[in-house]
């Protein structure tokens, strides 16, 4: 409570609050939000799992209407309800500075989700809107579809577990093929099985700004791998694809291999609890000897033995941009294990590999393993401050435009670095 009664002090400085160890009731949070009218430095509050009823919430949406500074609000896990969602909607049509907002778990359903979607028609700050476990339902996702036609500003929407079927993974899918600014949308766990699946992969032919796609438990099932692999050998965008726990076949789990022989951008692969035996394992190693941009890829609780592991084993000795490789809970046995500690000799690129569950039980090859990737981890991290000092070297003798017409790749990736650590 003291903490509080200081936002009311002309000097205090706190940027950032975090009530998610604390104990705070209602009086406290009224207290909040009276204190945010006026209170110009805070920027982030974190008010999850409060159990914070309609009468606090009404009491933060009016605040959020005049509110100058604040930029991060979480309410997850809260009982915001429809009513709650309405309220919270109507302040981001006015208010111009909140930029994450996080309202997952509060039963908002249909009618919430509706809410939000009208104030996205206009309001043109927010950026990231977390609205999982609600229970929208197609029809609220579909309301949310449609604000993504003329919002320019969303770039990070998190719809996981919302029960919106197929037909609500269809109603995004139309409207990503005219939003130019969603980077991020997750759908996972919402059942939009292969139809929603092939209406998504379908949007990616035509969307050139999505980046990730979290599609995680779905059921999307051989037909959707179908779509998605299609998609990947037109799409140049994403480069983040989650398709864990769909129980993708063998045939499926092959066509996503063969599109990444074709794909120069998904850096990232999620198909833990696929279909991927020896033969589909043979495949993704295939591709790996070809592809030159997959750097994390989990193929985790499949169904990979022994001959696969020999093939990814293979597959390292050239290949030199996979830095995660994730095959726990397999049979790949000592000798599969074996197989890949040896080609660490070769490769300098992968810094983490998973084995755990593998019927290894073998110190020796544990301790060889570890090692190699204590030595590639620090060589990857001297590479990277090599990466640094040349691109500001270069920017002294205004000659960095040089290395974007050697290799814009290499560039972009030394530029992130750089920049990050400026």
């Amino acid at each position: 409570m003291e903490l509080i009664k200081e936002l009311f002090n002309d000097e205090f400085s706190i940027q950032e609050l975090d009530f998610y160890c604390e104990h705070i009731g209602i009086e406290e949070i009224n207290l909040l939000a009276e204190a945010l009218k006026t209170n110009h430095t805070l920027i982030s509050i974190n008010l999850e799992d409060k159990q914070i009823d309609i009468q606090c919430i009404l009491s933060l949406a009016d605040a959020l209407k005049t509110n100058t500074t604040l930029t991060t609000l979480d309410l997850t896990n809260n009982l915001i309800c429809h009513k709650g969602a309405l309220s919270l909607a109507d302040s981001l049509k006015t208010n111009t500075v909140l930029t994450t907002f996080y309202l997952g778990n509060n039963k908002i359903y249909q009618q919430g989700a509706l809410s939000f979607a009208e104030a996205l028609k206009t309001n043109n700050t927010l950026t990231t809107l977390y609205l999982g476990y609600n229970q929208i339902g197609h029809q609220g996702a579909s309301s949310l579809a449609e604000a993504l036609k003329t919002n320019s500003t969303l770039t990070t929407l998190y719809l996981g577990y919302n029960q919106i079927g197929h037909q609500g993974a269809s109603s995004l899918a139309e409207a990503l093929k005219t939003n130019s600014t969603l980077i991020t949308l997750d759908l996972s766990g919402n059942l939009i099985r292969r139809k929603g699946a092939s209406s998504l992969a379908k949007a990616l032919k035509y969307n050139n700004t999505l980046t990730t796609l979290m599609l995680g438990s779905n059921q999307i099932c051989h037909h959707g791998a179908f779509a998605f692999a299609k998609a990947l050998k037109k799409n140049y965008t994403l480069t983040t694809l989650y398709l864990d726990y769909n129980r993708i076949s063998q045939q499926g789990t092959i066509s996503l291999a063969d599109a990444l022989k074709n794909n120069y951008t998904l850096t990232t692969l999620d198909l833990r609890y696929s279909f991927v035996n020896d033969l589909s394992a043979l495949s993704f190693a295939e591709a790996l000897k070809i592809n030159t941009t997959l750097t994390s890829l989990d193929l985790g609780q499949c169904q990979i033995g022994y001959q696969g592991a020999l093939s990814f084993a293979d597959a390292l000795k050239t290949n030199n941009t996979l830095t995660e490789l994730d095959l726990e809970r397999n049979q790949i046995g000592i000798q599969g294990a074996k197989a890949l500690a040896d080609t660490l000799e070769i490769n300098n690129a992968l810094t983490t590999l998973c084995l755990w569950d593998n019927q290894i039980d073998n110190t020796d090859i544990d301790t060889q393993i570890n090692e190699k990737l204590k030595i590639n981890n620090i060589n990857t991290k001297k590479f990277q401050c090599l990466q640094i000092l040349c691109i500001k070297k270069l920017k002294q003798l205004n000659r960095i435009h040089e290395v974007q017409t050697l290799c814009p790749v290499i560039y972009d990736s030394c530029m992130m670095k750089y920049l990050h650590n400026d």
